[in-house]
């Protein structure tokens, strides 16, 4: 596959300028840059969403021209969106087959296609389960068979790691090589220069939307990497200092959530304490009570049983406006759901959850809206977090997914927040924008901010850490010190595995709440630990 001199223009911004990007067949070829450099542009030319002002596409020698995303798969091309485009109350089987009945019917034949695809590959997708009961890891492997069902040769994969633990990693660049072994090729984006360099055959670099270079991983480091990408280091979220206090801001105490019309406890005797300077780091699969916490501590979901204290007082019945007045912000884990108004423009977008607080209100009571003043601070956000945009009054879904993180971000800390619940608060950001968050937490951390962090990149829960604990189906099962554990030790506790490095946390057999033993000494087996 060859493009030739990409160009797209929008409205105030030149998104694609005269790219150039080779893949060679059965290969895995890595598309790196920072937020906003043009690479999702680039891939929506590539599938048939976008099409491009100048340049060309030659697929197999042949130039194309692509209307739809339609032309693209009947040229081989399927892409794997960073969020992923499932139907949770659908079975795989039908998830898979939806769109595409004509293939293979949606009864046996497509039954045998799927597990003909499945073993061939070694992805391990089972038919009849409902997607809502899968893992990130298993839904992705989802994504990937839709496209191979669909005849694909080339496969766009944008962020796929970016919510997988070590062990899944390893397990999806597996696949990959199983993929490039058969003759497919792979384009992979990511932010993660490590692994980019350990799976990838080739690299391309995109910066301010110009291809810069082309990199060889064997003859390269994260190190040049990243400067090729931004002009600067590779930056890391080691800590060094510990301004953690002897003052609790959030204490909770045998929080306790229902699903909804059962018994079935999605959180079970949740406690910890936070104090002012403190980041909690809390590693754990996704799916396993993270969610359900967040909205019991933002005030989305009340608890059935047990408190939650802030600085000392009462705030288990408050509503989450109270509680974000009071001083509560929040990055949540799902931008596009619960953090922006994709179709409002940015400063619409940056007075969300803070209707009531200025500079987004004035007046006595500031019962006024403030537009003026929401619009000011809209563009002190930008400059200072470097968000990429024309401008205030362009929409958040014109925005790269990093760029949106960036407002998001920088809307939260605008507030002086005393406690912050950070949900994967680097996810699909590059390497410099990462830095700059990583930098926001720790300047709000030395001046008293207590910080609940959830993140998929264990790296970011080891190195901004003061304590570090792992949740395992609505528990918390484990202790580690952020100081000595290792991403594949805490990658094993994320999964119910013992490791030596971390401290099981006892059920409740009349110790006291939150009493740790040494998994070694206990030698306790593996469902025991669970």
């Amino acid at each position: 596959m060859e493009l030739n001199g990409i160009t797209k223009r929008f409205p105030g911004v030149v998104a694609n300028h005269d790219i150039h990007l080779s893949v060679r067949k059965g290969t895995v070829h890595a598309l790196v840059g920072e937020n906003g450099a043009g690479k999702s542009t680039l891939m929506k030319i590539l599938y048939g969403m976008q099409k491009p002002d100048e340049g060309t596409i030659a697929v197999d020698g042949t130039q194309v021209s692509f209307g739809s995303p339609a032309d693209a798969i009947a040229r081989g091309i399927g892409m794997v969106h960073q969020h992923f485009m499932l139907a949770d109350q659908l079975t795989v089987l039908e998830n898979i087959v939806l769109g595409s009945e004509k293939l293979y019917g949606i009864g046996a034949g497509a039954r045998r296609k799927i597990a003909e695809i499945s073993d061939r590959y070694g992805l391990g997708v089972r038919p009849d389960a409902y997607v809502e009961d899968l893992g990130v890891a298993d839904r992705q492997r989802v994504e990937i068979l839709k496209v191979l069902y669909r005849g694909a040769t080339t496969l766009i994969l944008d962020e796929p790691t970016a919510v997988l633990v070590p062990q899944e990693v390893d397990a999806l660049f597996d696949n990959l090589r199983e993929l490039k072994s058969e003759g497919l090729s792979v384009i992979f984006i990511s932010h993660k220069l490590g692994e980019v360099l350990s799976v990838a055959d080739d690299i391309t670099v995109i910066r301010r939307g110009t291809t810069v270079g082309t990199a060889i991983p064997s003859e390269t480091t994260p190190r040049q990497l990243a400067e090729l990408m931004v002009g600067s280091e590779l930056p890391t979220p080691e800590t060094a200092e510990s301004t953690v206090t002897d003052r609790p801001m959030i204490e909770v105490e045998g929080l306790k959530l229902l699903a909804a019309g059962s018994d079935l406890p999605l959180l079970d005797d949740i406690s910890f304490t936070i104090h002012e300077g403190e980041v909690l780091g809390l590693a754990g699969v996704e799916g396993n009570g993270q969610t359900e916490l967040i909205d019991a501590l933002i005030g989305l979901k009340h608890a059935d049983s047990g408190v939650i204290r802030m600085a000392g007082e009462d705030i288990t019945d408050r509503s989450t406006r109270r509680r974000r007045e009071d001083g509560v912000g929040y990055i949540p884990e799902d931008r596009h759901r619960h953090g922006l108004l994709l179709e409002s423009p940015l400063w619409e977008n940056r007075i969300l959850g803070h209707v009531t607080e200025k500079p987004n209100t004035r007046g006595k009571g500031g019962f006024l809206l403030d537009i003026k003043g929401a619009q000011a601070d809209t563009r002190r956000i930008v400059e200072e977090y470097d968000v990429r945009t024309p401008g205030i009054d362009v929409t958040a879904a014109s925005l790269s997914g990093g760029n949106q993180q960036k407002l998001i971000v920088g809307r939260e800390m605008s507030h002086k927040p005393r406690f912050l619940i950070a949900a994967h608060p680097t996810r699909g950001v590059d390497v410099g924008a990462q830095a700059q968050i990583w930098d926001q937490i720790r300047e709000a951390r030395r001046e008293g901010l207590a910080v609940l962090l959830i993140s998929a990149d264990l790296d970011e829960l080891i190195g901004l850490s003061d304590t570090l604990r792992v949740i395992y189906r609505g528990r918390l099962v484990a202790d580690a010190d952020p100081a000595s554990v290792t991403p594949e030790e805490l990658g094993s506790a994320m999964t119910g595995a013992a490791s030596g490095h971390l401290e099981h946390v006892e059920e409740d057999t009349g110790g006291a709440a939150g009493d740790a033993v040494d998994v070694q000494e206990e030698a306790a087996p593996e469902d025991e630990a669970r």
